[in-house]
């Protein structure tokens, strides 16, 4: 029995070994998967005041960019960058105040006390009987350079006071803050940008924002 027990043992574990090795790609996505959050969780910045002050530090690094002997990237704060995306959104909501900006995993937040006539009463629909005149809007999304001189702020998820608006509404929102024609190629979940045509690339991961020179 002894003997015998020691094969069985041998035989589960070389049943165990197999069933391991076809359906490895289950496994280990999950543990990827789990491992990506766990880093999604730590790599945010704290939320940071945007202000003159940190939009012309973010100006300075994007002019380092282009200059010929310059470097090929700079790092970033949210708040520095966020001065860009501030200084044109703040054209479609003047009431805008308390800006702030955070790195959220890959993400860009903003966030700010806005006038809630400004976003459009029609567009709310019933919430906006339930929200006061000012409240605290927030967006987060993706950044990405269009083409030289364009770029967007692809918005994934608008808060509203405590309110989540669905994503059928976000396209509908920023239509109503571009408030012009769209650059082409720009999503209609975006806000567009005008940006230097130095900025190449720009990559938010691990809690900081690189911005890459583009090539001559």
């Amino acid at each position: 029995m002894g003997c015998l027990g020691r094969v069985g043992c041998l035989v589960l574990l070389a049943l165990l070994a197999v069933t391991a090795w076809f359906t490895r790609d289950r496994w280990l996505a999950l543990i990827r998967d789990r491992d990506d959050s766990r880093v999604a969780a730590t790599a945010a910045s704290p939320w940071q005041p945007v202000n003159e002050e940190s939009a012309a530090r973010g100006r300075q690094a994007v002019a380092a960019l282009g200059r010929p002997a310059g470097p090929v990237f700079a790092n970033v704060t949210a708040a520095e960058l966020a001065g860009y995306a501030m200084e044109q959104l703040a054209r479609r909501l003047p009431s805008a105040d308390s800006i702030e900006a955070a790195v959220q995993g890959d993400r860009l937040a903003l966030r700010a006390t806005v006038r809630v006539g400004e976003l459009g009463s029609g567009l709310l629909g019933p919430l906006a009987g339930m929200l006061g005149d000012r409240e605290r809007l927030k967006l987060s999304g993706t950044l990405r350079v269009v083409r030289p001189g364009v770029g967007e702020f692809d918005v994934k998820d608008v808060t509203l006071r405590d309110f989540k608006a669905p994503r059928g509404m976000i396209p509908r929102l920023m239509t109503r803050l571009t408030r012009g024609q769209r650059p082409e190629g720009v999503s209609p979940s975006a806000l567009p940008l005008t940006i230097p045509r130095q900025v190449g690339d720009v990559r938010v991961a691990n809690g900081r924002i690189t911005l890459y020179k583009a090539n001559p």
